[in-house]
């Protein structure tokens, strides 16, 4: 009930001040657990990327987001969980795999972490590993000018989702090599919905 509240009222200010394009939603599975994996430049990024679609998203958030008792009630309700930033967080692994598993959306951002430039950085394996673990598809996604709201250059930019084919990791869990460049496949992918969302938004 939470979720859907804040997703409804997420979808009116976005709706009325972003006027969004959102493009390839035909491409998201309608059940099942699958990946969504997006670019990351903003904090606006988790809310932006789900607020379109039907299906709840799950997310990993870094684990300092959960110190204070009331943010961490409220984002734990919107289905956030916590990881430890650059470690291998193997509880974070484990709620990540039991959500796919158990037919749910997750979103990961495979960079890890914002880029401060826009720029597209490079993947970590981790979004590999997880679909290795689970066999589940990843839509690719881009997000667009979400780096630009409320910033000195525009207030209220034109925003811009872009969700792309799905695509399926066929290695091995135990392959270092393979699922580094799966990853970097993945980040391909994001690239090109990039340049598409952002002829959206021009």
């Amino acid at each position: 009930m939470f979720y859907r509240l804040i997703r409804f009222i997420f979808r009116a200010v976005f709706g009325i001040l972003f006027r969004p394009k959102i493009i390839g939603s035909e491409n998201l599975p309608t059940t099942g657990g699958f990946i969504l994996a997006a670019n990351h430049v903003s904090n606006w990024d988790p809310p932006v990327l789900a607020t379109f679609i039907e299906r709840e998203v799950f997310y990993m958030a870094k684990e300092e987001l959960f110190k204070n008792a009331v943010f961490a009630s409220a984002i734990r309700k919107l289905h956030a969980f916590p990881v430890k930033r650059d470690s291998a967080d193997k509880n974070a692994i484990k709620t990540a795999v039991k959500v796919l598993k158990g037919g749910g959306c997750l979103g990961i951002f495979p960079e890890g972490t914002r880029s401060k430039t826009g720029k597209l950085g490079k993947a970590e394996s981790g979004v590999s590993l997880i679909a290795a673990m689970t066999k589940a598809p990843i839509i690719p996604a881009a997000i667009i000018n979400t780096d630009k709201i409320f910033s000195a250059e525009t207030k209220f930019p034109r925003l811009a989702v872009v969700y792309g084919k799905p695509i399926n990791f066929s290695g091995s869990s135990k392959d270092k090599d393979a699922l580094a460049t799966f990853a970097q496949d993945i980040m391909a992918e994001i690239a090109k919905l990039k340049i598409v969302g952002e002829n959206l938004t021009k």
